[in-house]
């Protein structure tokens, strides 16, 4: 099997820990030779686990896309707002790009970097990796074979799950849509994506409403202070306690944060990094809950539920046919199918990976892999064209929310916002 070379554009959660350890499960079929990071400790840290040189690990993505190209593909994690340029001096530069959701906050940026892959005929794979889960690749294999009919209407929720909701999104490098996405793209693309993926069919038109409901300071305890460790009065009643999380049974959640994961190393950290803070006094923008209403080209209808006050992190979904239904629940891995004319249930239990997404992080990386070595010319599964249409139902869905739940016109909205 011909091995690939890879550069890997920022070090962090997703980089370092999603999709490099490919490379060291899977030594002879993936290589990753350069990487460029800024934080120090998480450079060096890469540099020792993947045995890089030191002329190949660069603090910037600048610093790396200025030399000639080193390898076959670049994987770029860096943060949403920071993908449109890496993105198209890479692929100028003759990579394979496989990049991290969402594209880009920006609808013109997203619809760019779709052209410039195809102008330098390279693969622009985006990170959907719910499509390479078992889960969601046998109930689409369903579907496409009739079992359950026509699809007449999908009803999907994402439990964000309050730990994840707390972590992410109000603390974390999600909280706020100016500095990285709407809820609705940097979480909920994925969703998006997924919709898309199983009706096959354009999305014509969506209404969505939702807001920032709980995490303010309207709801912070009585006499809380601005961080957790600065004697908070409510310690014993509230939640979201930090120390709570991130010491004892948290303490996994830690390393997302900091590379010391000492009790010190992790206090230091509460005391000192937007992780410590009060979760209702943070500079967080981001919605708690959203809804949105999708038409189909078909007439086909979807609604989409997003709520960060659920006990589990998953995804429930209900699949309604004109011959049958499908109802699953992603964490459970398990979906029934309903026959209506026999009235058979036939329960299919997929294979439970403990890999991140469920096997989908390892399988979009092996699946890149494989259209890479093969490449000549055409789409990947979760192409740049295929991420641009269910970016786009996210863009539009934010753009109703803002604005009291109009409807959008998707494809009014791709002509107003993005010249092509």
């Amino acid at each position: 099997m011909q091995k690939v070379t890879a550069i890997l554009l920022g070090a962090g959660s997703r980089g370092a820990h999603a999709y490099a350890p490919y490379a060291l499960n899977y030594p002879h079929e993936l290589d990753i030779i350069a990487v460029a990071e800024p934080d120090e400790d998480r450079r060096a840290a890469f540099i020792a686990a993947h045995g890089i040189s030191q002329d190949h690990a660069h603090a910037n993505w600048e610093e790396l896309l200025a030399q000639p190209k080193l390898a076959d593909i670049a994987i770029i994690c860096t943060q949403d707002q920071m993908h449109y340029e890496p993105t198209l001096k890479a692929l100028e530069l003759g990579y394979h790009v496989l990049l991290e959701k969402p594209m880009s906050p920006s609808p013109e940026e997203c619809v760019e970097m779709e052209l410039m892959a195809k102008k330098h005929n390279r693969l622009l794979t985006i990170c959907h990796v719910l499509r390479y889960t078992a889960f969601w690749t046998a109930m689409k294999r369903v579907i496409d074979e009739g079992k359950i009919g026509q699809i007449v209407s999908i009803q999907l929720n994402e439990n964000v799950g309050n730990m994840h909701m707390a972590h992410s999104f109000v603390r974390g490098n999600w909280n706020n849509s100016d500095t990285s996405s709407p809820m609705i793209l940097a979480k909920s693309c994925h969703d998006m994506d997924i919709l898309s993926y199983i009706m096959g069919e354009p999305c014509e038109r969506v209404s969505s409403f939702g807001s920032l409901m709980h995490f303010n300071a309207e709801n912070a305890p009585e006499g809380a202070p601005a961080r957790c460790l600065d004697g908070c009065p409510a310690e014993a009643s509230c939640q979201y306690y930090a120390p709570k999380y991130y010491l004892g049974s948290g303490r996994g959640w830690s390393a997302k944060f900091t590379t010391d994961t000492s009790l010190e190393g992790i206090l230091e950290a509460l005391r000192t990094t937007p992780y410590g803070k009060c979760v209702y006094r943070s500079d967080n923008n981001v919605v708690d809950h959203q809804v949105v209403n999708m038409e189909f080209a078909s007439g086909a209808t979807a609604m989409f539920s997003m709520c960060g006050f659920t006990r589990d992190n998953t995804r429930i979904v209900q699949v309604m046919g004109t011959k049958g239904e499908i109802r699953g629940n992603m964490e459970e891995h398990t979906f029934t199918v309903h026959d209506f004319v026999t009235n058979e249930q036939n329960v299919i239990h997929v294979h439970a990976s403990e890999e991140g997404h469920s096997g989908g992080d390892v399988g979009i990386v092996r699946s890149f892999l494989r259209e890479v070595r093969g490449y000549a010319g055409g789409e990947s599964e979760s192409s740049a064209a295929a991420s641009v249409r269910s970016h786009l139902m996210a863009f539009a869905a934010e753009e109703s929310r803002v604005n009291g739940g109009k409807p959008i016109e998707i494809e009014q909205f791709y002509k107003k916002l993005v010249k092509v």
